[in-house]
């Protein structure tokens, strides 16, 4: 299967290796992966804010192309939570009707990693390798706009050496929401310690999740108080292999 890769700005920005993993992921288990380096932001933040006409150009740009694609699969559950919600939203908003018929036929075809990997491939163990206690929180958007349900779970429980622990008040928002951080910084805040106390209650060695997005908050909350605890991207502990720890 021709699987396109769409990788996100933030990914290609700041967490570069989340991209790779996720290629090395897919091509391990058979699919060939095609990136098209035509692609830009989703557009979430700019709708979300208030910049209706700005996000309208990057839908359509966003639907031209991957147009031809019969899976387009991305390393983070906000980003697809935007193309499958809001996209036909933002058609209607803008009373396009060819561009909604567009997104209408392409976001069916739009996938996070872990809800491809488990429901569209079938597979819960991808043969990764990861020697770590680890904590996995649900991102908001992976878990409420596209209800993955527990298929992170499934996947991090079939990887070899790994001790999964719970993480207490699992579902509660880390705080980030994108510009709610920047625009609420003392709510975000204040649920942000919530989030970071949790983890470290859990004694993990690392906090995995399927946004880089609330990685960085988290990662960044952990970081100032000296936690020992880092933050890695589900893509990147799906990748790992024995080869590679021992490497």
């Amino acid at each position: 299967m021709i699987v396109d890769l769409f990788i996100t700005c933030l990914n290609d920005a700041m967490f570069p290796r989340t991209g790779e993993a996720t290629v090395r992921l897919l091509e391990r288990l058979g699919q060939t992966v095609r990136f098209n380096a035509a692609q830009t932001c989703c557009g979430q933040m700019h709708f979300n804010s208030g910049y209706q006409e700005d996000a309208l150009n990057l839908v359509r740009h966003f639907a031209r192309t991957f147009r031809d694609a019969s899976v387009v699969v991305a390393p983070s559950g906000s980003c697809v939570g935007m193309v499958r919600d809001l996209y036909p939203r933002a058609a209607e908003w803008a009373g396009d009707e060819r561009l909604l018929e567009e997104v209408n036929a392409l976001t069916p075809r739009v996938f996070e990693l872990s809800e491809f990997l488990v429901g569209h491939l079938g597979v819960e163990d991808v043969g990764a390798y990861y020697p770590h206690r680890v904590t996995y929180h649900q991102t908001c958007h992976a878990l409420r706009v596209l209800r993955v349900g527990d298929a992170p779970l499934r996947l991090l429980r079939n990887v070899r050496g790994l001790n999964l622990v719970e993480l207490p008040a699992v579902d509660q928002c880390c705080g980030f929401g994108g510009t709610f951080s920047v625009k609420n910084a003392d709510t975000s805040t204040a649920m942000l310690a919530d989030k970071v106390q949790n983890v470290m209650s859990t004694g993990a060695e690392a906090c995995t999740a399927g946004d880089n997005s609330c990685l960085m908050h988290i990662g960044g909350g952990l970081s100032r108080l000296r936690a020992g605890t880092r933050t890695v991207h589900l893509a990147e502990i799906l990748a790992s292999t024995e080869q590679e720890v021992f490497a």
